[in-house]
């Protein structure tokens, strides 16, 4: 009978741990993209959209979107392993599962020493407001080449994403990551799975106690 106990707790204990886990996992905000960057599916994705450039400084530049409502402090870090500098045209595109698209169109500017080697670009951009960030795509025209390390995306609804390249931007295509599954808002999933397994943690932890004091007697 001890034997059969102490099977019994050891299976409900690390079934509890492991049930835990997943809570604690899927509750995490899995904003932070590594994965490898990918040619668009399609030709010509986005259609772009007019867009003005307010200030240009190497750090801090400024761009106003038609019909705007909602910020993103988009922030590029151009790799070391990057051309010293670019003379290229460089444009972003970023949106969300609902259809929610945000264009900034050439935000390259050569003489202010945006995008030169191991360089860190800040620029505030308007447009509609995202859900979540769970596409962001870059543009390229030019011969000079271009290497992102990563693209920080933060903004006071979505949170904080961050895209990481660090690898050249080929010419002509729409180049980055899609990671936009059913339209839900950004968090749902893992409030979802933690709900779901709170009911089930709290049982096996009062079935753990019950078996524990068995045991003692």
């Amino acid at each position: 009978m001890r034997n059969l106990t102490n099977c019994l707790f050891f299976f409900f204990f690390h079934s509890l741990l492991g049930l835990l886990l997943l809570t604690i996992l899927s509750s995490v905000d899995a904003n932070s993209i590594s994965l490898k960057p990918q040619e668009s599916a399609y030709a010509s994705p986005f259609s772009i959209i007019t867009a003005t450039t307010t200030s240009h400084s190497q750090l801090n530049q400024t761009i106003a979107a038609v019909a705007a409502s909602c910020s993103y402090t988009v922030t590029i870090t151009t790799s070391c392993s990057s051309p010293k500098y670019t003379r290229d045209q460089i444009s972003l595109s970023m949106g969300d599962s609902f259809g929610n698209q945000v264009n900034a169109p050439r935000i390259d500017d050569p003489s202010s020493g945006a995008f030169e080697r191991c360089s860190v670009d800040t620029y505030d951009i308007s447009g509609p407001c995202l859900y979540e960030v769970c596409y962001l795509y870059l543009y390229r025209s030019g011969y000079d080449g271009w290497m992102p390390e990563s693209v920080q995306v933060d903004s006071y609804y979505t949170g904080t994403s961050t895209f990481f390249y660090d690898t050249y931007i080929p010419a002509q295509i729409w180049y980055g990551f899609n990671y936009c599954q059913n339209p839900r808002p950004s968090g749902s999933s893992s409030m979802f799975v933690a709900s779901k397994s709170l009911p089930i943690l709290v049982f096996m932890a009062f079935l753990l106690v019950a078996i524990f004091n068995i045991e003692a007697a």
